[in-house]
């Protein structure tokens, strides 16, 4: 194949519209000569960016079996930079521009906990993003041509790719799945194979593998077989056939993304096949290139009538842990229904022992406001990580909030999420304010009168989002579809029922919450101990999650001294509150926030406009939510 994938870093001189993200933002008129060692992309970034006059030198040692990892050496006289691999020295130089920016730089030792550090873009062939807030897909396929063995690509297209993929290496994320789990067959045809070789290449010089989300019907819906049953001799050799004609095009492709058997996607179930039959038919094709698969444990609906959903996923895949081929991994979201803004952490992770395991975030905030609010995701994440021992997977994936929108994210802090997804991926040790603090240092100024009353509203946004919209355990009321504003009252008939608001929260005039103890649903017994124990019991269930777990009376005394429903009232009033305070330190901030960049009136002025749409929303929440349960809880409306 021949193909122009030189990525030109250009400098132009613009108002700050967020374009730029964390990195720094003035290139070198003169390439520093004060960098020298190995090749590649490491020594270009510094050449490009490093400023100090302390002399660099990078070494690769490709003995070292240290994988990513890398050490960086700072005495007056010099600073080495060595790692085993190019990533590994392309990591180090991030991490020494980000210090530079910072204004400290130090000796640091640094291993990834995580090998596998994955964005999932939901972007789809005709350029919509599923869940996307932030514009139409930024692979733009119609401007890739394909001529022959050639992909022609508009510069603007290869400097934006090359811009995303420096962004995802700065934060150590080493892996793209570019398309949407909810896959169109024709992604694996050979013209689309081409356009996406030509990312791939783009890609692969930061470190960054590629990986496709696939249909199961595939063999059926593009290669003209009758079936997509995964014994089938003819289907198996249509897959490796593929797999054979992907390798050729990429050698260092990653493998695949599966959502099978759920919410409509095809699947191995079709056929009375099993996930196992599944996920190892593509393992075997994948597995003489070093391939995986990555089979996603959102499952839930046709084969659980009358199950509590969020039982279901390990209802699915228990009976199957050990019977995955060694090359599958099993994806699953943080939680036990769906990215809502607080769940307690998923049991898969607990009854899924033999098969490697890796965790699903959402970076973009499809239930947390979108990216119409200010909601900094790294607190959420933490307490995932409170109950989930890094220790236990294999690698961590996030949902991508990624947008052709100018500041890449639609809202400017939305951007702090996906730093923060990088950041924690690489080092789920760090704590929420570290990467708030260093965030807000990197992308807007080191001023401590900005940096510190920003960073206390990074870290209050979560809770805050929780107390408008669903606190104490209550979860998927949202309005049907688009998943914004709410609708606590929400039932359709043609729908399936767990698909309804009306279902989750349970409200009668005995009281709120969906019983899930080992008196009602039974979910809790999924957990291991002290969990199960904890949450099975009102007495010790932690409050934040209570109406999770359990129906609770109107009159139930909270830790407060509060009723229920009292202390509903005080938690939306609260949420609320929150919001109007945030608005008023960022109104404070406005000199700050100008003066730190000379075109920063606009990055303020978007950031305002977002923080009054959100106190508009969060007063929603709390009008819509109080008035609905206002009458079941007895109470007269205001």
């Amino acid at each position: 194949m021949l193909l122009l994938v030189t990525c030109q870093l250009m400098l132009v001189a613009v108002a700050n519209d967020g374009s730029s993200l964390w990195l720094p933002r003035e290139r070198n008129i003169q390439p520093s000569t004060f960098v020298k060692g190995s090749k590649g992309m490491a020594l270009e970034e510094l050449r490009n960016y490093y400023r100090g006059e302390v002399p660099v030198r990078l070494k690769l040692n490709r003995k070292a079996r240290s994988g990513d990892a890398y050490i960086i050496t700072a005495t007056p006289e010099r600073i080495t930079l060595s790692s085993g691999t190019p990533s590994g020295l392309l990591y180090a130089a991030y991490d020494l521009l980000r210090m530079q920016q910072l204004g400290e730089v130090h000796s640091v030792e640094s291993h990834p906990r995580f090998s596998l550090r994955l964005l999932n873009h939901w972007d789809n062939l005709d350029g919509s993003v599923e869940r996307g807030y932030a514009g139409k897909s930024i692979w733009k396929w119609e401007q890739m041509q394909v001529s022959g063995k050639k992909v022609i690509m508009t510069p603007a297209l290869r400097q934006r790719i090359c811009d995303y993929a420096r962004a995802n290496a700065s934060i150590g994320i080493n892996g793209v799945v570019i398309n949407n789990v909810n896959a169109s067959p024709k992604m694996l045809s050979a013209e689309v194979l081409q356009k996406v070789q030509a990312i791939s290449q783009l890609l692969e010089p930061y470190g960054i593998r590629t990986y496709l989300s696939i249909n199961f019907a595939s063999p059926k819906a593009l290669g003209g077989l009758p079936t997509a049953d995964p014994l089938d001799p003819q289907v198996r050799l249509w897959w490796q056939q593929k797999v054979d004609e992907i390798y050729r095009l990429m050698p260092r492709f990653g493998g695949f993304l599966v959502k099978a058997n759920s919410e409509g996607q095809p699947g191995p179930g079709d056929y009375h096949r099993t996930h196992a039959d599944g996920a190892n038919m593509l393992a075997d094709a994948l597995q003489p290139h070093g391939g995986i698969v990555m089979w996603r444990c959102f499952v839930y609906g046709a084969n659980h009538k009358g199950e509590d959903r969020v039982k279901q996923a390990v209802s699915e895949f228990q009976p199957l842990d050990g019977q995955f081929r060694q090359n599958v991994i099993l994806q699953t979201k943080n939680g036990p229904l769906d990215f809502q803004p607080r769940e307690p952490y998923s049991p898969v992770f607990d009854q899924i022992k033999q098969t490697p395991n890796m965790a699903e975030l959402q970076i973009t905030q499809e239930y947390t406001g979108q990216s119409r609010h200010l909601v900094y995701l790294a607190p959420m994440w933490k307490e995932f990580f409170s109950h989930v021992h890094p220790m236990r997977l294999c690698g961590i994936a996030g949902v991508a909030n990624i947008g052709d929108d100018a500041n890449w994210c639609g809202h400017h802090f939305s951007q702090a999420n996906w730093y923060a997804f990088g950041r924690l991926a690489w080092n789920p040790d760090l704590s929420s304010e570290e990467i708030a603090r260093e965030w807000l240092q990197l992308t807007f100024t080191k001023d401590e009168a900005f940096v510190r009353p920003m960073t206390e509203v990074m870290l209050a946004s979560h809770e805050a989002c929780v107390d408008y919209m669903m606190p104490l355990g209550l979860h998927h009321i949202f309005q049907f579809d688009h998943h914004y504003g709410p609708d606590p009252g929400g039932f359709k008939p043609d729908y399936p029922l767990e698909w309804c608001p009306v279902y989750y929260h349970q409200a009668d005039s005995l009281g709120v919450g969906f019983d899930r103890s080992s008196t009602g649903s039974g979910a809790t017994a999924q957990y291991r101990e002290p969990y199960r124990s904890m949450y099975d019991k009102v007495s010790t269930c932690p409050e934040n999650l209570l109406l999770w777990f359990h129906h609770v009376p109107w009159s139930h005394r909270m830790k407060s001294g509060l009723t229920l429903w009292e202390e509903l009232c005080a938690h939306y009033n609260r949420g609320v509150n929150e919001v109007d305070r945030f608005h008023a330190v960022w109104q404070e901030l406005r000199p700050l926030v100008l003066s730190a960049d000379g075109n920063d009136a606009r990055r303020w002025q978007e950031v305002e406009e977002r923080l009054r749409h959100q106190q508009a929303n969060a007063r929603e929440w709390r009008r819509s939510c109080l008035d609905y349960f206002r009458p079941f809880a007895g109470e007269q409306s205001e």
